[in-house]
């Protein structure tokens, strides 16, 4: 038999999972289904998510070659591809959910719009018994006894209109928390569709991955051996590459990786968003530019790039007197430290420091647990070590809880690029822009980091 050809039955008895010889609802077939069966196959295809992460970790541990190596990737593909479906059933119900409540919301609107026309017509009527007079009543062609109730019709007039009124002041707050509850379902459906996306981009850099080792297993190209060592001399330039770092020198890649994992040992937040936060933050100091404090008692500054003049440039109560201490500690010279400009000459106000762009008052906020991090009695925000802790520290309160990884990572992006989500309040698009850049320069980053860990 071909070698190929027995290479693919071995991978197929010992690697796969049991999920592909079993039953599974893990399917791509969601039209039509209730909710509760779209459920279950989430769960089918979370299991098998788990399976194939599962194979992937065993053969980590086995060792290197071209078989350990394509049944790693076949592994990742596959976990991605459940992802995949499990992510297009998420989407499938949040869709359901949302169709339900734009009806909800739609009902609940008629409602306010019969309640308002009631309660014009109740007014009306209201107003047409206050104008009678007494002279009115008693000259009238109706009787007293009709008069009478034209009187019992106005007190029970106004009681339906106070009853009308606590109605529509309930219906309204019924119908804005329907409509806050709606927002949260299309940024979780807008969410999942982002990091469908990425998935379904991880499944074809892998594939095209195999496709290459398995081309080159066939024709015998390369030995194992060259092609370790082609991926060693990767690896090199990938940690020698410099990493730009905003108001800061840049640094090899590799120790920015470093200092990235040793913040993920104290606070848990993944290097690859760490880094690529990082160099976001680098590429808006280039379109924004540095400036540097002229006027130390109004927090004027000047762009180190083209001159302007910022009357804005740094919060003269709130940020100029932590800054100044902060410098005056770190024996550094307040008219000649870089600090970040205003976006313009008439919004907000400058002022943010080194790589990691904080405010001075939130980094005096944060500093008592960015020096027990890093065991530095004054940490310095334009060090590239402290910054990265500082930034871990901070991006572990703002990270989100919906469990879904790419989710509540591009929701921390946003809250550290904006203090808002990525859709801010009311569903506005407040650093959606930010949030997706970070999420694909993270994507790119951890597969460098893959690589490097996979050698």
């Amino acid at each position: 038999m071909h070698k190929l050809l027995t290479f693919f039955i071995s991978l197929s008895i010992v690697l796969l999972p049991s999920v592909i010889f079993g039953q599974t609802t893990c399917t791509d077939q969601i039209a039509g289904k209730s909710r509760a069966q779209l459920e279950r196959e989430l769960e089918a295809c979370d299991k098998e998510i788990a399976e194939w992460t599962e194979t992937l970790n065993k053969t980590k541990r086995d060792s290197a070659s071209f078989v350990t190596d394509i049944a790693a990737l076949t592994a990742k593909i596959n976990a991605a591809r459940a992802n995949i479906k499990g992510k297009n059933i998420a989407i499938a119900n949040l869709t359901k959910d949302i169709a339900k409540k734009q009806s909800e919301i739609s009902i609940l609107n008629t409602r306010i719009t019969n309640g308002k026309k009631a309660i014009a017509d109740i007014l009306r009527k209201t107003n047409d018994i206050n104008s009678y007079s007494l002279a009115e009543a008693m000259f009238s062609d109706k009787n007293l006894s009709e008069f009478f109730v034209d009187i019992d019709t106005y007190a029970s007039t106004e009681r339906a209109l106070a009853d009308l009124f606590t109605e529509l002041r309930t219906v309204r707050n019924l119908t804005e928390a329907q409509k806050t509850t709606l927002n949260k379902k299309r940024e979780a459906e807008a969410a999942a569709r982002a990091s469908l996306e990425a998935s379904k981009k991880e499944v074809e850099i892998n594939q095209a991955e195999k496709k290459t080792l398995l081309a080159i297993n066939q024709t015998k190209e390369k030995t194992y051996a060259q092609v370790l060592a082609d991926r060693q001399a990767k690896a090199a330039q990938i940690k020698a590459a410099l990493f730009p770092l905003r108001d800061s020198v840049a640094i090899p890649f590799g120790t920015a990786l470093q200092y990235a994992e040793a913040a993920r040992s104290k606070t848990g937040v993944k290097p690859a968003l760490i880094l690529a936060i990082l160099q976001q933050e680098s590429n808006l100091g280039a379109n924004v530019g540095s400036c540097v404090i002229i006027n130390l008692t109004s927090g004027e500054t000047k762009s180190v790039n083209n001159g302007n003049i910022f009357s804005n440039g740094i919060h003269p109560t709130r940020d100029l007197p932590p800054l100044q201490s902060i410098l005056k500690n770190l024996g550094r010279n307040p008219l000649e430290t870089r600090v970040s400009c205003p976006v313009s000459s008439t919004f907000g106000f400058g002022g943010a420091m080194g790589p990691a762009q904080f405010i001075p008052s939130t980094w005096n906020l944060m500093v008592e647990k960015i020096a027990g991090a890093i065991g530095k009695t004054i940490p310095n925000p334009w060090d590239p070590q402290d910054a990265i802790m500082a930034m871990a520290i901070f991006l572990k309160e703002l990270l989100g809880t919906t469990g879904d990884p790419y989710t509540d990572q591009r929701t921390a992006a946003c809250r550290y690029y904006s203090g808002k989500t990525c859709y801010g309040n009311g569903g506005a698009n407040v650093g959606l822009s930010y949030g997706n850049s970070v999420m694909s320069k993270a994507a790119t980053i951890q597969r460098d980091i893959d690589f490097l860990q996979g050698l």
